[in-house]
């Protein structure tokens, strides 16, 4: 039971590190890699490593992705003619 969501973990990382490449608006790419940084400490967990964890949780998926939204809202979009 434990190889099949340590499997499904890494297949949704391996899917969100090629969303987070792949989207054009950033405000995307900043949730996407919010995502990313959670199923990592996800995996951490499982590995038995849980004060990474909750490093990972609290500073990659919480405080990077705030700085980078806040960091998106304060710049302009240069619209297509």
């Amino acid at each position: 039971m434990i190889e099949l969501i340590h499997i499904a973990v890494l297949a949704g990382l391996v899917i969100l590190a090629l969303m987070v490449f792949a989207f054009k608006d950033l405000l995307h790419a900043a949730i996407a890699f919010a995502g990313f940084s959670f199923l990592l400490a996800l995996e951490f967990y499982i590995l038995q490593a849980p004060d990474v964890a909750i490093a990972e949780a609290g500073i990659g998926a919480g405080l990077t992705t705030a700085i980078l939204v806040i960091a998106i809202r304060c710049t302009s979009r240069k619209e297509a003619d």
